[in-house]
């Protein structure tokens, strides 16, 4: 799809402490377009694109110890937020002046940037805004909410705050994770997702999956996937791994391909183990066969969307939380995801015409949901169809995302801004259990 010219010079900055991050498509195409020039900053080495000019911050000093737990987040974004700022006065003085500055403020890279560029336009990346009801805080039963982590939580989002007041706007990936933030600070904030590269992420018959042992997993194969960053509560993996008991009993040949670390992303880390994998395997000691359970780690990006080509069915469950990539990947690829009915996924996955939503909490009902697509396979194809027609349709890179992107970094540089989003497309808040009826 062409892209048009803007109309006059333009000069943008990209921020975000692990760059790339949302910005992986849209930094480089700005920078091939005419009249444009582009710097990026973020805490890391080692990035490279055409047209970018990559100035690497380096990493700030973090939270005191002896700093109120509540105030520690604060404290590393405001020591973020102060070494950021410090490279940017660098900058200027080397005549580096920004028309706009995109950026992720969520680690506080956002408080001073009007500090030090008050003529730029700011256009920042609102992720998530915490709430102690109705969100992740909760979600689980097991999991008792008192005084002191309401009111962590709502410290959680002194950043943002401060950030709010020096953005022009801002842009959420999802209906709902926009709505999770004030009515005051929605009407200057658009949802727009980052976008899936559709052609990249797409069916491919004859892809091959091998794990680090050396298995190799086909197209038609008896094989299930389970991915996230970690392996976690927050994405589910307790409820996948307590499934699996059921789906090996009731298919012996089934295969899971589970991909992710054994760090903490999002919570806390278990209690009696070094991992939430360690956790598990220990309560389901002798209920499992390890043999057809790969754990593959990290994997690169290539191979994550050849297992998406080859699985029978990919399971993404959540808790009322940020939409992983992987999900929105997966679908493109063709896969049949079988998520919770959860927040956001239930704004992306209708339940029976595109993918399967089972309750977040029932592995029992997840595994049944599994067994079903494994056993009628040619039943369920159409939903893998779907899924990914609707991803073209709503999430696009080239055709729908990265243009309006440009369009929207374009009219505010120049001074302009976007109609904002209605507000009778708010979803409502959701209790905090997610069931099916």
């Amino acid at each position: 799809m062409a892209l048009l010219l803007p109309r006059r010079p333009l000069k943008a900055m990209f921020i975000h402490q692990n760059f790339p991050g949302q910005y992986a498509h849209l930094a480089p195409a700005l920078a091939q377009r005419q009249g444009v020039r582009v710097w990026a900053l973020g805490e890391k080495t080692g990035y490279a694109a055409p047209g970018v000019q990559y100035v690497p911050y380096g990493a700030p000093r973090g939270a005191g110890e002896q700093t109120h737990r509540y105030l520690r987040s604060l404290e590393a974004s405001t020591r973020r937020g102060q070494h950021l700022a410090n490279a940017l006065v660098k900058l200027r003085d080397q005549g580096v002046r920004p028309d706009i500055i995109v950026c992720h403020p969520g680690w506080g890279e956002g408080l001073f940037l009007k500090d030090v560029f008050p003529q730029a336009r700011t256009l920042f990346y609102w992720e998530f805004y915490y709430n102690s009801t109705g969100q992740d805080l909760g979600f689980d039963p097991a999991q008792a909410v008192g005084l002191d982590d309401a009111a962590r939580v709502r410290l959680l989002n002194a950043t943002q705050l401060v950030s709010l007041q020096a953005a022009d706007w801002g842009v959420s990936p999802t209906r709902w994770q926009w709505s999770r933030y004030p009515d005051w600070a929605r009407r200057r904030i658009s949802c727009l997702h980052e976008g899936v590269d559709t052609d990249r992420c797409a069916p491919n018959p004859a892809a091959v999956f091998r794990t680090p042992e050396g298995r190799e997993f086909r197209r038609g194969d008896e094989v299930i996937s389970y991915v996230a960053r970690n392996l976690e509560p927050y994405r589910g993996f307790p409820s996948f791994l307590r499934a699996l008991v059921r789906l090996q009993r009731e298919r012996p040949g089934l295969h899971a391909v589970v991909v992710g670390g054994n760090e903490i992303s999002y919570g806390k880390k278990p209690e009696g183990a070094e991992s939430w994998k360690a956790k598990m395997l220990a309560e389901l000691e002798g209920q499992l066969d390890l043999s057809r359970i790969h754990f593959t780690g990290r994997v690169a990006h290539d191979a994550l969307h050849d297992l998406f080509r080859v699985t029978r069915a990919h399971v993404y469950l959540t808790y009322p939380f940020v939409l992983s990539w992987s999900m929105l990947e997966a679908m493109a690829c063709g896969a049949l995801v079988v998520g919770s009915a959860t927040p956001p996924v239930q704004e992306v996955i209708e339940d029976g015409r595109n993918g399967l939503l089972v309750p977040f909490f029932d592995p029992d009902r997840l595994a049944r949901t599994v067994a079903e697509v494994l056993a009628r396979p040619e039943q369920h194809a159409g939903l893998a169809a779907a899924g990914r027609a609707d991803i073209i349709a709503r999430y696009d890179l080239r055709r729908h995302c990265l243009p309006r992107q440009l369009d929207l970094v374009e009219k505010l540089a120049a001074g302009g801004e976007p109609e904002p989003e209605q507000e009778a497309a708010v979803p409502a808040r959701l209790p905090g259990r997610s069931t099916l009826d």
